[in-house]
């Protein structure tokens, strides 16, 4: 038996119209157009994302969405679509985009989302990853590679290193796109069917983006809802069915009324973007001092040493030389050796006769290895394979040990091991086969005291701490107590 149900409509609702007659060539210079919504919907995302978290606590105690912070999120989605249907997500008008949070009738493209009175405190904690997954998997085909506002809903971080409130192109959306503004470039139209199917799939990434931000329970259908309008109020079911599915929640398809008047003033939102900003500073800084506190306090072996783990390094030649590295004090930090300390160097060679590694001026290392074979480490791969550099040469005249010029140096059979004190200056370590032979087989490891890391996680603590309490003030001082109506 067929039945008739009425009066469900999405709690997301997505309407443009097609801005027509558009522009043949404004479409090429609109990426520059939108350069100051880039930038200040990049500050307004990094807002969006600490307050949903904030709704997401409210969510769970409480079961409610906190309207002011509903209010601001909706807004903050709004531009970003009103932003992306003027640029590449579809073309569709030449009207530029308003500055604003607030709804815009009368503007080509609208998003408006019903306020829920009730949310399940249960699917809170899965809705946002584990149930909107599937629908995940449907938007990266739509958007390709590139990072969309779903994502930057509190879900996934952006790709490839973009802020994510500007790549609307990517994927088929981008390349409907491109189309389009061929068919504009050429003839002057904008093909209607290509705009219905780009808003069929723009709503469903908004409305995916509305229920990953925690902003409704309604899942969104698997369906491309085309055209410019929200599709009628009225389905097809079959009554079987309908007893059978679970209760799902229901929005009336009452309008929404007239646009009430924002309690977000330009004050309140300069106040919760550098609250959300310093919040989301300060829990990076604690981040980086918890992992420095750890290995200060865990990573340093017997003799208060941190260290790298032991590789064995080869040089074909008569020397392994690393990189010179420059010490250069100033005026804030004039003893080198109190900030890194004692620098250790540990080398075990393959050599009969042992090894020797010394730490030298880059100069005089230069002035004694400058007519040797030898070859020079530039770089470390992320797999952590050595890059070396082969200089040819031939065989050193004397012993490496014989120079007057080392700061430090060990050498000998098994494992040698120099100590030296940071200081100013531009440095070269050098490893050899004590008796100047080749090739040169070690087995290395370098450390250091490093007495100044302790005051380095001390002061980030102190500067997060600071700024999550100067954050976490403006955050609830700007957040409304009441919505204006």
């Amino acid at each position: 038996m067929v039945g008739m149900t009425s009066g469900v409509v999405s709690p997301v609702r997505v309407t443009a119209r097609l801005d027509a007659p558009l522009s043949r060539w404004l479409w090429l210079v609109k990426w520059l157009l939108v350069l100051p919504h880039v930038v200040v919907l990049a500050f307004l995302w990094v807002a969006f994302a600490v307050l949903s978290v904030v709704a997401f606590f409210a969510i769970l105690i409480s079961g409610r969405y906190p309207v002011a912070i509903f209010e601001f999120n909706v807004g903050v989605l709004r531009w970003s679509w009103r932003v992306g249907y003027y640029a590449y997500g579809a073309l569709g008008t030449d009207r530029y985009p308003p500055f604003t949070l607030r709804d815009v009738p009368d503007y080509p493209a609208t998003l408006e989302i019903a306020c829920p009175e009730h949310l399940s405190r249960g699917l809170v904690l899965v809705k946002w990853w584990l149930l909107a997954l599937p629908h995940y998997l449907v938007i990266a085909f739509f958007m390709g590679g590139g990072t969309y506002v779903a994502y930057r809903s509190g879900t996934w971080a952006p790709q490839n290193g973009s802020d994510g409130v500007w790549s609307f192109a990517g994927g088929l959306i981008g390349l409907l796109a491109f189309f389009a503004a061929i068919a504009l470039l050429f003839t002057g139209r904008y093909p209607r069917g290509v705009f219905d199917l780009l808003l069929g799939m723009h709503r469903w990434v908004l409305r995916v983006a509305a229920y990953a931000a925690l902003m409704t329970d309604a899942y969104p259908p698997f369906r491309l809802d085309m055209g410019g309008a929200e599709p009628g109020s009225l389905a097809v079911t079959d009554a079987a069915e309908r007893s059978a599915a679970p209760e799902s929640p229901q929005v009336s398809s009452a309008p929404l009324g007239p646009p009430r008047r924002s309690s977000w003033t330009a004050g309140r939102v300069v106040m919760v973007v550098i609250g959300s900003l310093l919040l989301v500073g300060g829990t990076g800084a604690a981040a980086g001092g918890t992992a420095l506190l750890v290995a200060d306090q865990a990573g340093r072996d017997a003799d208060g040493f941190l260290g790298t783990p032991t590789r064995t390094f080869t040089s074909s030649g008569y020397a392994l030389v690393f990189d010179p590295v420059e010490l250069r004090a100033d005026a804030g930090t004039p003893d080198l050796g109190g900030v890194l300390g004692d620098v250790r160097v540990r080398a075990t060679g393959q050599d009969a006769d042992g090894v020797f590694v010394g730490i030298g001026p880059a100069a005089d290392v230069e002035g004694y290895l400058g007519t040797v074979e030898r070859e020079q480490l530039t770089d470390m791969t992320d797999r952590g394979r050595a890059v070396q550099q082969r200089i040819a040469g031939g065989a050193p005249a004397t012993l490496p040990a014989d120079q007057p010029f080392w700061a430090a140096s060990a050498a000998g059979p098994g494992e040698q091991q120099l100590v030296w004190r940071a200081t100013d200056g531009r440095w070269s370590v050098v490893v050899m086969n004590a008796d100047a032979t080749r090739p040169v087989v070690a087995d290395l490891s370098a450390a250091v005291t490093a007495p100044a890391l302790r005051w380095v996680w001390i002061g980030l603590f102190i500067g997060a701490g600071v700024a999550l309490l100067i954050g976490a003030l403006l955050v609830a001082l700007a957040v409304p107590r009441r919505v204006a109506r």
